[in-house]
């Protein structure tokens, strides 16, 4: 059983023989190359030798294409500030959409022409050829929170939660439109798992979760799945209150930070719901020795029970001893479902 049959195979619920492994790793890739960050998020090449190169010196299962929150927002026209070695940043200062009248001008680019999707859908074919049959290839699109967030600003967001819903509606309603289009070029050029990024959906209450975000991520979502796609939720951050939501959006995979407790997680989703995660990223994994990695992914192995996949709660840090990352790969690789 290869890495790509496993990971199929267990989100499938079938038997496999030992847990996946899928840690998200994106400036350690680059650094293992030692390719400047800039180059890695804009280069489908440097990213893909990046993702081959720490896929194969630490026995991940999969390879991602994600490199930061920008790429649909920039197509779109939003400024977004680059740096040499950290990922590119939306200038909240310049919203696109400080001006609510101009989301009914806009409209959502063609991801095979608009450079940065172009360049990520690139990243998933070349992944594709070169290691498809053995790996799963991920593709990644911003959820309609998180790019609302890049489009009209955090704080203006928050806002317009209380002072106009019916204009949230209608950019979130933008954001899946623009979404799906960028996960069907990718599912064409050959992805085997959309994920999802959602960060700013932890920054809100219940109420607004369930009213306004949780139906255009479901939406999103269900889309996917009608595409033949898988998907894999992410939000970032403390997301207790939002983990019974997360749980009936139907995705193949749920990514817990390390703030939101594997077990109560467990719970609110129930016992189908693959869960992946959630070791604090540095309090324990960088920072941590491999005897206390073991003993927190095992413990997040019995709070998720079988249907569980070892990575951590968020990205892995850059400078996380190698000793650490081997330590996660251990665990995967003796353990079964």
């Amino acid at each position: 059983m290869n890495s790509r049959e496993r990971v199929l195979a267990h989100l499938e619920g079938q038997p496999v023989d030992r847990l996946p492994f899928m840690a998200i790793t994106m400036q350690l890739a680059s650094d293992l190359i030692g390719a400047r960050y800039l180059d890695y998020e804009t280069d489908h090449r440097v990213l893909a030798e990046g993702q081959l190169r720490v896929a194969e010196m630490y026995g991940l299962d999969y390879v991602n294409t994600m490199s930061d929150p920008a790429r649909e927002a920039v197509d779109c026209g939003a400024t977004a500030e680059f740096f040499e070695h950290q990922p590119a940043a939306i200038d909240d200062t310049a919203s696109l959409l400080a001006d609510k009248l101009t989301l009914a001008t806009l409209r959502a680019p063609d991801p095979l022409s608009a450079p940065r999707m172009r360049n990520g859908v690139q990243a998933v074919r070349l992944l594709k050829e070169r290691v498809g049959r053995d790996l799963v290839v991920e593709g990644w699109v911003e959820g309609p929170c998180a790019e609302a967030v890049d489009l009209r600003g955090l704080t203006h967001l928050m806002l317009d939660f209380y002072d106009d819903p019916a204009f949230v509606k209608d950019l979130f309603a933008f954001c899946v439109e623009l979404g799906l289009k960028f996960a069907k070029a990718q599912i064409d050029a050959g992805a085997d798992l959309i994920g999802i990024g959602d960060a700013a959906a932890s920054l809100i209450g219940p109420d607004l979760y369930e009213t306004l975000v949780w139906p255009y991520e479901k939406q999103l979502i269900d889309g996917i799945h009608a595409m033949g796609g898988r998907t894999r939720l992410h939000i970032c951050g403390n997301t207790r209150f939002a983990a019974a939501g997360m749980g009936r959006l139907g995705c193949s995979v749920v990514d817990l930070d390390f703030l939101t407790p594997v077990a109560e997680g467990r719970e609110k989703m129930g016992a189908g719901q693959i869960i992946l995660g959630n070791i604090d990223p540095v309090a324990v994994l960088r920072n941590g020795t491999p005897e206390r990695i073991l003993q927190a992914v095992g413990a997040c192995h019995q709070a998720a029970g079988p249907r569980f996949i070892v990575g951590a709660g968020c990205e892995v840090p850059r400078d996380t001893p190698p000793a650490n990352l081997f330590a996660m790969r251990d665990y995967a690789l003796s353990h079964t479902a």
